[in-house]
């Protein structure tokens, strides 16, 4: 097993239990071995690999290879004697990683030691510096900005942005650099994505707020491995259990199915959502009932996310990918948390919601599951086929004697919103009841944080 460096924010705690590893990920964790990271797209075994040093190790290996054996010394003697040349030195050992070097073209690199940043001003303004010899330009890219800030370049080659005041909030963040993007090496809280990694700063706000860490009782998280006969690969999920579950006897709770969105993994709703520690808030103010949250791998074809753009619809491969994870749900990971929990094992006390291509996944096993599930949600709903009857032939007015809530969110800078707003028409010529909800923002953390900890307190209730 790869090297893990846990970030145990929240005072939970880190177990295992026979063949499961249970962990409590506190806000963030990741696998850090160096500036310049090698991602690995494989969900299972999300790595960092050391590239610049691999290539200086390569580089050195090829100049020892072509320098010439060692000529024999000058003979004297009248005799013809031919040298045997000894065994060629061993190549150097790869060159110790140093954090202080900025990744990027090899004429860029730069340490930079005592360079702060981020740097988080009592106003909630928040500097952003990097270091780098390049002429520019550099360019900070910030969640929940439309737009790309330019960064201004000072003295020692250091380029430096300051922005807000911000929100109380997480935002990641990233630096472009000759049409690289960079994290920032100053800082080792990262947003992990099996795409793009980014960095990411914490704003903090007042205690209230759903996703602040607070000194109240803490549940956990437990990370579960698994082999899928259904796509045939080794896949993972993870599982929060609400403060009090282990002392808790025979109590059995409700389970929320939460889905991450594109280009995530099954950790994504607690490493970079909060979802712990939101429900934590939430239980501990009396604002939603104690419950299971379930945060599955929400791939049913891993090929989906290594495509580089949208396809338009039809897209058979979206289609495929959305049918399969919802055999591995409904027919792996469903029945296993329901063998290993103590959890209410009928739909009035299952709910399923997820963000963008995970709202999608929840409206379509959802509303084509009443059977399985009666709460729905879904925030920014990613792409699904534009006959909305063939993918919801169950959706009339007759569900509603079985749907508790379904629940529709979406943001009002969010390219989906469209998408969103047509779904909603569809449903209200339909006769069904549901919610409609429109916030501010974009396609973003930022708000679907904000939709977690609104949605959360709406379940169970009946």
């Amino acid at each position: 097993m790869v090297p893990m460096r846990l970030g145990v924010a929240s005072g939970q705690r880190l177990k295992r239990v026979g063949t499961t590893r249970s962990t409590q990920y506190g806000i963030f964790s990741h696998w850090r071995r160096g500036p310049f990271w090698l991602h690995c797209p494989n969900p299972m075994h999300r790595t960092f690999y050391p590239l610049a040093g691999l290539c200086a190790w390569a580089a050195a290996v090829a100049a020892v290879a072509q320098t010439p054996p060692p000529q024999p010394p000058s003979q004297t003697s009248v005799v013809s004697v031919t040298p045997v040349p000894g065994p060629p030195a061993p190549p150097p050992p790869p060159p110790a990683f140093d954090p202080a070097i900025v990744p990027g073209p090899i004429s860029h690199h730069v340490r930079q030691p005592d360079l702060v940043s981020p740097e988080v001003h009592a106003d909630r303004t928040v500097t952003f510096r990097f270091r780098s010899t390049s002429s520019g330009p550099v360019l900070l890219s910030l969640e929940g900005s439309p737009t790309s800030i330019a960064m201004t370049p000072s003295d020692g080659n250091v380029w430096e942005a300051t922005v807000g005041p911000l929100d109380p909030e997480y935002y990641g963040y990233s630096f472009r650099v000759d049409d690289q993007t960079l994290v920032d090496p100053g800082n080792s809280l990262l947003k992990p994505n099996v795409r793009e990694v980014t960095s990411m700063v914490h704003v903090p706000g007042p205690s209230y707020l759903p996703w602040e860490t607070n000194n109240i009782p803490h549940g956990e998280v437990h990370h579960h491995f698994y082999h899928s006969g259904i796509v045939g690969d080794d896949r993972d999920y993870y599982v929060y259990t609400p403060p009090g579950y282990e002392t808790s006897g025979d109590r059995r709770y409700p389970v929320l199915y939460l889905l991450h969105g594109f280009s995530d993994d099954a950790s994504g709703w607690t490493s970079i959502g909060l979802a712990n520690v939101i429900l934590d808030n939430l239980i501990a103010t009396h604002q939603a009932r104690p419950m299971l949250v379930v945060m599955p791998l929400g791939y049913g074809l891993p090929a989906i996310v290594a495509r580089h753009r949208v396809e338009p619809e039809p897209d058979p491969l979206r289609g495929a990918n959305y049918e399969k994870f919802g055999e591995t749900l409904l027919d792996e990971v469903l029945p296993q948390v329901e063998a290993e929990y103590r959890v209410v094992p009928d739909r009035e006390h299952r709910a399923i919601a997820g963000l963008s291509m995970g709202g999608a996944e929840s409206l379509l096993v959802g509303l084509n599951h009443l059977d399985t599930f009666a709460y729905v949600g879904s925030f920014s709903a990613g792409h699904f086929a534009a006959d909305l009857p063939t993918s919801f032939p169950k959706v009339t007015s007759a569900i509603n004697d079985q749907l508790r809530l379904l629940w529709v969110a979406c943001g009002t800078e969010d390219g989906l919103l469209g998408n969103s707003r047509r779904l909603r028409a569809w449903l209200a010529q339909q006769g069904v009841a549901h919610v409609d909800i429109e916030t501010p923002g974009m396609h973003c953390w930022l708000v679907w944080r904000s939709n977690l900890a609104a949605f959360a307190p709406l379940l169970f209730t009946h």
